[in-house]
């Protein structure tokens, strides 16, 4: 599968085929990415992509004609997939659960081009970490979203906490703190993430809101703590985004974090080449999990009535 080129092949992945179709679709017509280059990002993406979704419930993104067009959000499993793709049941919603590479390469066929994850995978009811998600107004504005991961990190740092960080692949980045699994509930991680959005806002209150309706935000940062709950989601690592630049939340070394970072060389085109030439900056983020000093952090916050 190293190629592809023709207008419909079947490819072999495992003990399953895949049939591929439309292959010289253009899905990004702007950056000239047809659907075969698009799969084969996904093919080569995957060993750094799949942990990510593995045992996630998955929020599919659909682009039927590529960007620039009519999209459509998907949780419940279409009847036509194969016996193979992983199903979970979760209220009154089957989910799709992409855990393996046939799985990934099946819905990239079937032009899910934005895969949305939990915080939590379907072995566990509480979050397995905690991500603040770093929304300015715009790009134009991206460097508020700098200020506020630094802001933040310094915080974590203090308390021991480990922390990664990755671009959302539009407009903000997106901060995660892995956490031991079957430890914290909802109710515990955000009386933490509630007590980092105000210390934000007050130590800048003319950069960052926790404001949610947008017509009352003006051009400051929204810092959304609300959203890290149970039964929302959030872009996975690596996942492309429908937008014309193509762009991937991409993971980030924490030294690319400063005045100069800007989204916009995270694209598709480059992605796997950088992961091969500079590593993962996720690459130790489930060893993290269990090392993460979390519960002193909780117990203090408790303590203080935060």
């Amino acid at each position: 599968m190293a190629d592809y080129i023709q207008e419909k092949r079947d490819v072999r992945i495992g003990t399953h085929t895949v049939s591929l179709t439309s292959l010289s679709k253009p899905l990004w017509p702007q950056k000239n990415i047809t659907k075969a280059r698009f799969l084969q990002y996904l093919q080569d993406i995957s060993p750094y992509f799949l942990p990510f979704l593995q045992y996630r419930l998955l929020t599919s993104i659909r682009y039927p004609h590529g960007v620039g067009d009519d999209f459509f959000y998907q949780k419940n499993c279409p009847d036509y997939a194969p016996s193979y793709i992983q199903r979970h049941k979760d209220k009154d919603i089957t989910y799709i659960v992409c855990s393996d590479l046939t799985s990934l390469i099946w819905l990239g066929n079937q032009l899910t081009l934005e895969f949305h994850i939990p915080f939590q995978t379907i072995h566990t009811s509480g979050p397995s970490e905690i991500v603040f998600d770093l929304d300015p107004p715009s790009r134009q504005e991206f460097s508020l979203a700098i200020e506020a991961a630094l802001a933040i990190k310094e915080v974590l740092d203090r308390l021991n906490l480990y922390s990664f960080i990755k671009t959302s692949g539009n407009k903000g980045l997106q901060l995660y703190i892995p956490l031991p699994d079957h430890q914290f509930s909802y109710d515990d991680t955000r009386r933490f993430t509630q007590f980092i959005a105000h210390y934000l806002v007050n130590k800048e209150p003319n950069w960052f809101t926790v404001e949610r309706l947008k017509a009352k935000r003006g051009k400051k940062l929204y810092v959304d703590y609300v959203q890290h709950a149970a039964g929302k989601t959030i872009i996975a690592p690596y996942s492309p985004r429908g937008n014309k630049d193509a762009l991937v939340a991409t993971p980030l070394f924490w030294k690319e974090v400063n005045s100069s970072l800007s989204p916009d060389p995270f694209s598709l085109e480059n992605i796997v080449q950088r992961v091969k030439s500079e590593g993962c900056p996720f690459e130790h983020f489930f060893a993290q999990k269990t090392k993460q000093p979390f519960q002193p952090v909780l117990r203090w916050l408790k303590e203080q009535n935060v």
